[in-house]
């Protein structure tokens, strides 16, 4: 599949947070409903004056309706002229347009072979959970989930070191026709903070649909007490969806940073990731 950019136009890195609580998610929706995603298309056209021209952003991590982002990534290709006219004045245009809850930090010329999406090497997410008999800080409340059981932390990372590496998440993952469900988990503990928030850092190459909120499910099972630790590898072992493994809400969840290669590698990470993957010793990567 080709990435060039058209004759013309010139790709754009676009560094970006937003609070999902408002959204529908990234991807644009029909319907009207609003989205990351169209929010921003919108105030691109109008602020560089396109009227009905389509400038199409593609992300790194697409996040679902609810969920935020600290250190979201995407580009868009940009006629070389528009550009040229606007890109002094486009970040501070596009801050007295945009919403209060979505921010654009930085617009820059992309190297070559630059894709936010395939050339991407790992996204991290971190999960905020706290099991305060009190509830959760109302100033916190729409980044936080209120675990009502005490949470055993070390029981949880003992369980967490049992899903690192390469395996075939389809048991924590919605399936998607045609997409593959194998990912290389790289990083996944949990920290208790002095204000007794606890916090899952998830840093994997890529997720598959509902993957880090399932694998926080899992973890949550067995840091309250209900499932002992080794009992989220042995689902992950079965492959198949295991009904007590519940879908956490998605407000405690923030996408922070996504890595990429060295821009000399930029181009050979998107054409690798393009590359439907399978575990060794099966028969034929979707990144999301």
């Amino acid at each position: 599949m080709s990435d060039e950019v058209a004759a013309g136009h010139v790709r754009i890195r676009l560094d970006l947070s937003y609070d999902g609580a408002a959204f529908h998610g990234w991807a644009k929706q029909a319907g009207g409903r609003r989205t990351v995603q169209g929010e921003i298309e919108d105030a691109l056209r109008t602020v560089t004056r396109s009227g009905s021209a389509t400038y199409e952003l593609t992300v790194a991590g697409r996040t679902d309706a609810g969920v935020h982002a600290r250190g979201q990534v995407a580009h868009v290709d940009l006629p070389e002229a528009v550009w040229r006219e606007h890109h002094e004045k486009l970040l501070k245009r596009l801050a007295g347009r945009l919403s209060k809850d979505v921010r654009v930090w930085a617009l820059r010329e992309a190297p070559s072979g630059f894709n936010a999406r395939f050339s991407a090497v790992w996204r991290r997410y971190a999960y905020r959970v706290t099991d305060n008999p009190g509830g959760v800080d109302p100033l916190l409340r729409s980044h936080v989930l209120w675990h009502d059981w005490p949470l055993d932390v070390g029981a949880m990372n003992e369980a967490a070191r049992g899903l690192l590496g390469e395996h075939d998440f389809a048991a924590y993952c919605k399936k998607r026709e045609g997409a593959t469900t194998i990912r290389t988990l790289q990083e996944l503990s949990l920290v208790r903070g002095d204000d007794g928030i606890v916090t899952a850092t998830v840093r994997a190459d890529a997720f598959c649909h509902n993957m880090v909120r399932s694998l926080i499910g899992a973890l949550l099972f067995v840091g309250d007490g209900h499932r002992p630790a080794d009992w989220p590898g042995k689902v992950l072992a079965a492959g198949v969806r295991d009904s007590a493994v519940h879908v956490v809400r998605p407000h405690g969840l923030t996408l922070e940073e996504v890595g990429y290669p060295a821009d000399e590698l930029l181009a050979a990470r998107n054409k690798e990731a393009r590359n439907r993957r399978s575990l060794p010793g099966t028969s034929g990567c979707e990144t999301c």
